[in-house]
Formats: structure tokens, sequence, C-alpha cells
């Protein structure tokens, strides 16, 4: 029998992915107590990255589109250490940078791409406290990088 969350999950359409392997020396997230921490994760889907600066080479949907990609994967990694997205019972914080044109002032709407896959996976344990954060260049030259916390049930 499938818990809520994977059973969203599929209902969804949505896979988890393998954990994406770190860039440089960290891990993935991590365990403090109840609570898990991400990395930063990439908009990375069947193996391509979404790259991009949002106002100059993407726009807003493409974005949240990016968003929604990497949320995913930092639900992958926070699911690893959970031992199944299944014990993940919220979602409390995410963290979105957003590779912004220097006029680019939609990083909010493009953060909502993360925000509404979680909330669709999670429902009200979904909403969260969240930082949408416009920068000048991404590793990568990601189009976005989010981080979450999420609480362990």
């Amino acid at each position: 029998m499938t818990n809520a969350v994977s059973s969203k999950l599929l209902e969804l359409g949505i896979e988890l992915p393998e954990v994406i392997k770190p860039l440089g020396s960290y891990v993935p997230a991590k365990a403090f107590g109840v609570q898990i921490v991400t990395s930063g994760q990439l908009p990375i889907f069947e193996g391509k990255l979404v790259e991009g600066r949002l106002g100059e080479d993407l726009d807003v949907a493409q974005g949240c589109q990016a968003a929604r990609y990497a949320a995913i994967n930092a639900l992958a990694a926070a699911a690893d250490v959970a031992g199944g997205v299944d014990k993940i019972a919220s979602v409390d914080k995410v963290l979105v940078f957003v590779n912004s044109a220097p006029t680019f002032t939609g990083q909010a709407d493009v953060a909502n791409g993360a925000s509404d896959v979680l909330g669709e996976i999670f429902s009200e344990a979904g909403r969260h406290a969240r930082s949408a954060v416009g920068v000048a260049v991404l590793p990568k030259n990601a189009a976005v990088e989010v981080e979450l916390t999420v609480t362990v049930a």
C-alpha cells in the first residue's frame, strides 16, 4: 500500500529522478533532527539542464517550468535522506535563486513554479515560507536553483 505522497506523485504523473550528483564538495541533502535541508538543486530534466537568464534568454513560463524541475530534484534529494518521500510530512521553506537579466523583476513569478508543484504534491502540508532572489549568474548558467527545508514525520 502506498502513502498519500507516493499516490499523489503517481496521480500527477511525477516520477522522482535519481538524486543528482553534486557539482562540488557537498552532499545533496542533510538531516538536522526532524528537518532535512537540501543543497541548491538545478533544473535538470531527462538529463538536460535548463540554461539561460530570465528576461533575456527565457520568459517567465520557461522559468516556472525550470523552477518546477529544480523543486522536484530537491524533493528527490530530501526523500533520499528521509528514507522515502512518504516520510516527508511537510515542506517548510523554499529558496529560489533566479538567473536574472538586470531589469528582470519577475523572480516571485518564476518561483511559483517550485511552490505550485510542492503544493500539488503535498496539499496543505506543501504550503511554505519562501524567498525568491534574483542573481547575476548560477552554476553552469542554470536558469534557477532551488533549496528546500522539509520536516520528516
